[in-house]
């Protein structure tokens, strides 16, 4: 990414796979958060995505992109996937939760949630270390009356420092029946998988003057362009009584001040299907040859029984420098 400008992002346009979704769900209601690698930092030539289900973190594979098989579940107890390949060891990122049976109680109060920031490592995407924490607890404003959330880890390699993003605290959404994210923030260390240090106070609040993010902060991911900061941010908003979520672009001088720029994906019908008609969720983003993919997770209703959520994506062609 870091040789495309902010020009070229803010001028790209994105439109929807007609084919979407490309992810349905296969053991529970939830197919959320992909994070990918491109071929290009694969060594085996492939796409590869990492999802999360209610049960845990998935591999699957793919040719193109776009038809991706499973591999396997290579992770319980997990949420909110982040792979990175750095120095060629691969390195995922996650939110560990607590047990499936305490995380259901949550739901109807009888526990508080529990969740921490989590590496683990592997040199082939087949083995993997056993799993180790990054971030913990260590500010007030991740704790809650409802307990600790620390979810959304998105690393960022700058100027010989990793930036690990992070959402946090926990908003109850009415019509879902569960919590978003209530802020953004983010930790920095000299080492990839520990020492980091959380900001003193988050970076990206909930603004009841801003449409797009007047309930909660969602999850942002951040890109480092040649002459500035790009972020994608999915926040949780109310229009006309109902929760919604859309994908938005911000932009930055330092990668941590963001100032918004434009809407990149809003709920809506796609193909005459109805699964991103409520909420369009966590994205990422891969360049590959002369285009842009955003991929993203999206679902159809708030209802917590019947809601269903699914992957697709969203393409550019990556526009000339003016």
């Amino acid at each position: 990414m870091n040789n495309l400008t902010v020009s070229q992002l803010k001028n790209a346009e994105f439109k929807l796979y007609k084919n979407n979704p490309i992810i349905k769900s296969f053991d529970s209601f939830i197919v959320a958060d992909p994070s990918l690698l491109t071929p290009d930092k694969a060594k085996d030539g492939k796409w590869h995505m990492f999802l999360h289900t209610n049960l845990g973190v998935y591999h699957f594979i793919s040719d193109d992109g776009i038809d991706f098989k499973k591999v396997k579940r290579i992770l319980p107890r997990a949420m909110r996937p982040n792979i990175n390949f750095i120095d060629g060891r691969y390195y995922l990122f996650y939110e560990r939760t607590a047990p499936l049976l305490v995380n259901a109680l949550t739901l109807i109060n009888l526990a508080k949630w529990h969740s921490e920031i989590y590496v683990t490592e592997s040199d082939d995407l087949i083995s993997w270390s056993n799993p180790r924490k990054v971030i913990g607890n260590t500010r007030p404003y991740e704790k809650d009356k409802r307990g600790i959330a620390i979810s959304n880890p998105y690393l960022l390699e700058d100027n010989g420092e990793f930036v690990l993003y992070y959402s946090c605290g926990q908003t109850y959404i009415k019509d879902c029946g569960f919590c978003e994210p209530t802020y953004i923030s983010y930790a920095c260390s000299k080492n990839v998988t520990d020492g980091y240090t959380s900001a003193d106070k988050p970076i990206i609040s909930p603004d009841t003057n801003n449409p797009y993010l007047n309930l909660c902060s969602g999850c942002l991911k951040v890109y480092k362009l040649s002459d500035g900061y790009v972020g994608f941010q999915n926040g949780i908003y109310e229009e006309n009584g109902e929760s919604r979520s859309a994908i938005i672009m911000l932009t930055s001088n330092d990668g941590k001040d963001f100032k918004f720029e434009k809407i990149i994906l809003q709920p809506q019908m796609c193909e005459g299907k109805n699964w991103m008609n409520q909420f369009v969720y966590a994205s990422h983003l891969v360049k590959y040859g002369n285009k842009l993919r955003l991929y993203f997770n999206a679902r159809d209703t708030a209802n917590t029984l019947k809601g269903r959520e699914c992957i697709g994506f969203c393409e550019a062609e990556i526009p000339k420098n003016s």
